[in-house]
């Protein structure tokens, strides 16, 4: 189930709800898209906008972290019978998310930092779907593999890359979808409408006890 397309789904809403969520209500901050954050930290560095590159560098450190946290949990509990190790990665980004829907305005460098945090666990535990490698926080490698499978199947008229560059098209459909929605409910919600997306993770983690 972990690798499911219905798994799969369910992540890439959560995860284009967050890069929506973390840019319109945290200051213009993008959650998954770390290259967007490298690009504002060196023009603001550039312009010594000191205190705005922290802006964005927390994330960094805090996506590479959680990276490196990933694999320590996924060392420690790969055998664990009760859970798969990849739901305890959902906990934890679920209790990170909540968190992060409680702090106000004032703390929105933390509250990036937290879904940085989040995103870097998921797109490092979650990384293919129905056997496809596959990213559910970002877009760019996605497109990249759909274009590269769309051109050798007209190439090769091998109608396995067709399904294949199908495949990536609709993740990144599914990811635009969420983005939307998470554009429309930070509008009306506010803070708290990342909510959604710790939500969306708990149903993932209610699926992988499906065998």
């Amino acid at each position: 189930m972990s690798e499911s397309m219905a798994l799969g789904i369910v992540l890439t809403l959560a995860g284009g709800f967050q890069d929506a969520y973390s840019y319109n209500c945290r200051g213009a901050v993008f959650a998954n898209a770390q290259t967007g954050n490298i690009v504002l930290l060196g023009q603001n560095l550039a312009n010594g906008n000191w205190q705005r590159a922290l802006h964005y560098l927390f994330p960094l450190i805090a996506f590479i972290s959680g990276v490196y946290i990933t694999e320590w949990v996924r060392e420690f509990y790969k055998n664990y019978k009760k859970v798969h190790w990849r739901q305890i990665i959902l906990i934890i980004e679920i209790v990170m998310l909540f968190i992060a829907g409680l702090l106000p305005q004032s703390l929105n460098t933390l509250s990036n930092v937290l879904m940085s945090f989040a995103c870097a666990m998921q797109v490092n535990s979650f990384r293919k779907f129905k056997g496809i490698p596959c990213a559910t926080t970002m877009c760019i490698g996605n497109m990249r593999s759909a274009t590269e499978m769309l051109c050798k199947y007209h190439i090769t008229k091998n109608p396995e890359m067709k399904k294949k560059s199908l495949h990536y098209y609709f993740i990144i459909l599914i990811f635009g979808i969420g983005a939307a929605l998470g554009s429309i409910f930070t509008n009306q919600i506010g803070n708290h409408a990342i909510w959604i997306s710790a939500f969306l993770m708990f149903i993932g983690f209610i699926m992988m006890f499906v065998k």
